[in-house]
């Protein structure tokens, strides 16, 4: 499974427009140089085979939606979030007929590998839910 590009440029974009209205210009900045941070360590961890390209732009795309702050927050629910589907998908490949409806999905023969982005991209949202309808 693939992380196209333009959802990842898609999620800049959102930011881009959004954060420049939404948040005062050190913060929006500050967001940025955040994204920044991620996209270095991300790359680096990419070539050295600890996670795909695509997860590591997808996750640098997400850094500008949380400040630094609260990253303990969004890595704490990153984390829960990637044992909960990476043992859910793993189950799920243990299950014939899930697998037999789903012939084509390349992560049922991956050895070694493990479909980040649907974990990255819940845990975004449900960190976006917090903040914006949990408690403050």
């Amino acid at each position: 499974m693939r992380i196209p590009n333009r959802a990842v440029v898609a999620l800049l974009a959102v930011f881009a427009v959004i954060g420049l209205v939404a948040l005062p210009l050190p913060e929006y900045l500050a967001r940025w140089a955040g994204f920044a941070v991620v996209l270095a360590v991300t790359f680096v961890l990419s070539v050295i085979g600890a996670m795909g390209a695509g997860d590591a732009k997808f996750l640098a795309a997400m850094a500008p939606f949380v400040p630094r702050e609260d990253a303990g927050l969004m890595l704490g629910l990153l984390a829960v979030i990637l044992l909960v589907t990476f043992a859910l998908h793993r189950l799920a490949r243990a299950i014939r007929p899930i697998r037999a409806a789903t012939p084509g999905w390349k992560s049922w023969q991956a050895k070694g590998h493990f479909p980040m982005g649907i974990a990255l991209s819940s845990a975004l949202v449900a960190y976006l839910m917090l903040r914006a309808f949990g408690p403050a």
